[in-house]
């Protein structure tokens, strides 16, 4: 990331929300540099998804989704393991009617990033 971790989170809020949805900081990791995990809610289905910063084979950023899971109790446990592991990570909570995850970065298997 080329920006301060604290400065892109508060960019995916800003985004969020000026779409009307929800989003808040639920863990805050290191300012400068901590990895972000975000959960991304969808309020009409009542179910979430995963996306966590990853490279790919040529070293460009990307987003993956670490737990392909609807359950989301699957979700939280993979949260805690890695809040475990990694005292510098940031998890950002969104909460939308569509279940966007408002990343405007490459997430794997959605192609290239497009507008929301």
């Amino acid at each position: 990331m080329l920006l301060s971790t604290d400065v892109w989170v508060s960019a995916l809020i800003r985004r969020a929300e000026l779409e009307g949805a929800f989003a808040t900081v639920v863990r805050k990791g290191d300012a400068r540099a901590g990895d972000v995990v975000i959960k991304a809610y969808d309020t009409a289905n009542r179910t979430a998804r995963l996306f966590s910063q990853s490279v790919d084979m040529q070293g460009e950023p990307l987003w993956i989704q670490p737990v392909a899971s609807p359950n989301e109790s699957e979700l939280d446990a993979y949260l805690e393991r890695r809040r475990g592991y990694d005292p510098d990570l940031w998890v950002v909570e969104i909460e939308d009617r569509y279940g966007r995850h408002f990343l405007l970065e490459k997430v794997e298997g959605e192609g290239p990033a497009k507008p929301f």
